[in-house]
């Protein structure tokens, strides 16, 4: 049988519009709070809200989003919601307080939101069904990048130049991706199909697909551990005397992907789910426990590339699953369930632990984050993977009655 092919000029395109998006996103993310503390002269817990709203708002708008992709179409909603990405972006230049910052926040947020989940769900459409893990990993591989690219990028315009440069280079970014969002060819399914199935009313499978809902559920709660590294990684070099290693934490974890996504992607196709998913949480979790034991560079280096050897091939594995135990016809609504979980599991995880850091150390926060990660081992277990192996077996015993 032929191979079907990946790398088409759509799927680079909708690759190229996340990657855009993100690295504005994680842009912003490493340098808003210097802005807030810096230029408009606020205080720590006015830099939490400015997180904490963009955040809230690309919750709150990705089951809505993903009802209207499915609904209302992806190019539709893909322009739309990257014109909202766009403004907001270019808005910045005039946000000389914190309530204007604050509603631009928001407002970006929502872009995000839906841009993100209709990114999402337009891939899913266009990688070949036979290809869905290794093409869903290499798209996940483009945020990667932006995660490492991002902050270097905004850290470095700012210590040399101004906020305002950083901004329009924001806005530049955007416009960017606005335009290859117009040039980008969306295979659009039939949502007449989609509207019939819709209950008519406000319930909670016009915003949620259920299929989808057992491994978001993973999802989320691995997300809650990874946000420990996100909120505190910086903090907790400091405190080790490796603030220059705090830098190349996030490079080592995203050469550790990038080198193991050729062959996990590929894995996944080729011999399941469950072949990739639980190694990858055992992983996972014994990157947190040398993080938690690290007192050198070397081993604070080292648990970051088995974060990202594990981590790092969980998301793309979980949606991946996500979207094909979902009807066809309800890719955006998987979608947005999926990345709704994941969303509220960094949330609740950067404030939850934020407290919970106060009165322990960060090396002992990260050892409990390791248990919490083999929680969501059994989780996945209870949820999906028994389920799957047990398909997987009468698969392959019709395999061998042929």
């Amino acid at each position: 049988m032929k191979k079907q092919p990946l790398w088409t000029r759509d799927f680079l395109g909708i690759s190229f519009i996340s990657f855009f998006l993100f690295i504005v996103f994680y842009i912003l993310l490493t340098t808003l709070p210097i802005y807030v503390l810096n230029e408009l002269e606020g205080n720590e817990t006015q830099v939490g809200l400015i997180v904490s709203v963009f955040l809230i708002a690309a919750v709150l708008c990705r089951p809505l989003t993903g009802k209207w992709i499915d609904q209302l179409g992806r190019k539709k909603i893909l322009l739309s919601s990257v014109m909202i990405f766009f403004i907001s972006s270019f808005l910045y230049l005039w946000t000389d307080s914190i309530p204007l910052l604050l509603a631009l926040r928001f407002l970006h947020g929502i872009g995000f939101g839906m841009a993100t989940t209709a990114t999402g769900a337009i891939i899913a459409d266009i990688v070949p069904n036979r290809r869905k893990g290794e093409g869903l990993g290499y798209y996940a591989l483009f945020m990667n990048l932006a995660m490492v690219i991002g902050p270097f990028a905004g850290l470095t315009i700012i210590q040399f130049t101004s906020f305002s440069l950083l901004f329009i280079l924001c806005a530049i970014l955007a416009l960017i991706a606005l335009l290859l969002s117009l040039l980008v060819r969306i295979p659009e399914v039939d949502t007449s199909i989609a509207v019939t199935k819709q209950p008519a009313k406000f319930s909670f499978a016009s915003f949620f697909e259920k299929n989808a809902i057992p491994v978001s559920i993973v999802g989320g709660v691995l997300a809650l551990a990874y946000s420990g590294i996100l909120s505190f990684i910086s903090v907790y070099a400091s405190e080790l005397g490796l603030l220059k290693a705090a830098s190349f934490f996030f490079v080592v974890y995203a050469a550790s992907i990038v080198l193991s996504r050729p062959f996990t992607g590929r894995w996944f196709d080729l011999y399941g789910e469950n072949k990739i998913i639980y190694p990858s949480i055992l992983l996972f979790a014994i990157g947190m426990v040398l993080l938690s034991q690290a007192e050198s560079t070397f081993l604070f280096l080292f648990s970051a590339a088995i974060i990202g050897l594990g981590y790092g091939s969980l998301s793309p594995s979980l949606q991946t699953i996500a979207i094909k135990n979902s009807d066809p016809t309800k890719r955006g609504l998987a979608t947005s369930t999926f990345f709704t979980f994941f969303d509220s599991g960094i949330g609740l995880g950067s404030y939850a632990l934020g407290v919970v850091a106060v009165y322990t150390s960060l090396s002992t926060l990260y050892l409990v984050l390791a248990g919490v990660v083999l929680l969501a081992l059994l989780a996945y277990y209870l949820l999906h993977g028994k389920e799957s192996a047990a398909k997987s077996i009468i698969h392959n015993e019709a395999d061998a009655s042929i």
